[in-house]
């Protein structure tokens, strides 16, 4: 399985995804090699991890920590190296040709690179199907495929256009289509995604396999009583309320979209607190809004959150917003419900497929998404309805189902072998 981050080390809900499907899929009986692009320094109990820069099995080893971001744009890529590097074109190698293992100065550079190094970890490391998860990974299983003639089972998380609308990368769309073409079977996290690969990249229907993103509980119990998030939760022994936006500040995610209909909120409940928890190139563009729109005293931006911090957060508010412009699925809604959050999403989202118990609305209806927060903000029985029957619904929605469709799709796959 080729990843391009996993946690603790993960920028966001790609590597959230991938920790989950792989749990599931050890926990019925199926050993993962999952493979990273970089050495990280962390541990893992249930699979097994190896590095395509050195193939180097992850226990009792210790490394040098370096985050590849999967949604960094490619000027951020080398400001983050500190270097301007030249756009690196794949190269056909030749068996047992030694590779350089130097950092490539873009983001496209390292992506090709990964997927030269990974036919070398096909060449050791048994296995009998490949899975790759998104694009930045999509060179990786091509390449190992190549090698060693395993099936290929391509992983959509998001795509190009859920990213950047109309204004797409060709690189990257090119890379997508390549790896979706390729691939003996599409995995796409909902029947959102699904129609986007199908009236987008030309993928045959019958080649797609809808898979639900699912969630583990346990991940969510724990929160901080005396930290920075705690902050936000003592906002409400003030009496104030709390609406939360968590994720990326980019175009996909609709940070825009919130801060107009905070704007319309404040109108009517003006002892509202707007809590922004993330990080993301439209960060500055969000904050000169909030600030042209005279709410700065009303807006807090925490940053990127995780773990118990942002456990911590998401019980404190009183609902939480994701305004997404195109998500192909959506973990944090998942996240807010387990914390007895009531969650407003909008229709433009996978997610919006399985979760029953949770107001909906267009994103770019800002009138109605601030309506329906006001109604939760001022009556106590609709807001205590969706805490109930959301925690019971999501409860339920945990990583096993996609594990067993996964493991079912193998199996076809290794049939049609014999």
């Amino acid at each position: 399985m080729f990843g391009w981050e996993f946690p603790p080390h993960n920028s966001g809900g790609l590597g959230v995804a991938c920790k989950g499907v792989v749990d599931s899929l050890c926990s019925q009986g199926t050993a993962v090699t999952f493979v990273l692009p970089k050495k990280v320094v962390t541990e893992f109990s249930k699979n097994k991890v190896v590095f395509a820069d050195n193939s180097q099995d992850l226990l009792n080893t210790k490394g040098v920590d370096v985050m590849l971001m999967p949604y960094i744009t490619s000027e951020s890529y080398e400001e983050e190296l500190g270097k301007v590097g030249k756009k690196t074109k794949k190269k056909k190698r030749k068996k047992g040709e030694k590779r350089s293992l130097n950092y490539a100065g873009t983001l496209l550079g390292e992506v090709y690179r990964y997927g030269e190094l990974a036919g070398d970890v096909a060449e050791t490391e048994e296995h009998d199907i490949i899975h790759a998860h998104d694009w930045l990974s999509f060179e990786a299983g091509i390449a190992a495929k190549e090698v060693s003639g395993k099936p290929l089972v391509a992983h959509v998380h998001a795509t190009e256009f859920d990213r950047s609308g109309e204004r797409v990368n060709q690189d990257i769309y090119n890379i997508e289509r390549r790896g979706m073409y390729m691939a003996d079977r599409v995995v796409a996290v909902s029947n959102f995604t699904k129609n986007i690969l199908i009236n987008r990249y030309g993928v045959p229907e019958g080649k797609i396999t809808v898979v639900h993103n699912g969630i583990n509980e346990n991940d969510y119990m724990s929160v901080l009583e005396d930290s920075p998030a705690s902050v936000v939760s003592g906002l409400k022994s003030h009496g104030y309320k709390i609406v939360l936006f968590v994720g990326r500040i980019t175009f996909q995610k609709g940070p825009d979209y919130f801060v107009k209909m905070a704007k319309k909120i404040r109108e009517y409940e003006p002892n509202t607190f707007f809590v922004v928890c993330g990080s993301g190139d439209m960060e500055k563009q969000m904050i000169h809004e909030v600030a042209a729109a005279r709410m700065s005293d009303r807006f807090i931006f925490a940053g990127f959150l995780r773990g118990e911090s942002l456990n911590t957060v998401y019980k404190a508010a009183d609902i939480y917003i994701m305004p997404s412009v195109s998500e192909p699925f959506g973990l944090t809604p998942l996240e807010a419900m387990i914390q007895d959050t009531p969650v407003l999403i909008s229709h433009q989202t996978g997610v919006s497929e399985v979760v029953s118990h949770a107001l909906k609305a267009n994103f770019w209806d800002v009138d109605d998404m601030a309506s329906k927060v006001i109604s939760v903000l001022r009556n106590p029985s609709l807001q205590q309805c969706l805490k109930n029957n959301g925690r019971t619904e999501v409860s339920r929605m945990n990583w096993n189902l996609a594990g067993e469709k996964l493991l079912s799709l193998y199996k076809n796959l290794l049939a049609r072998q014999l």
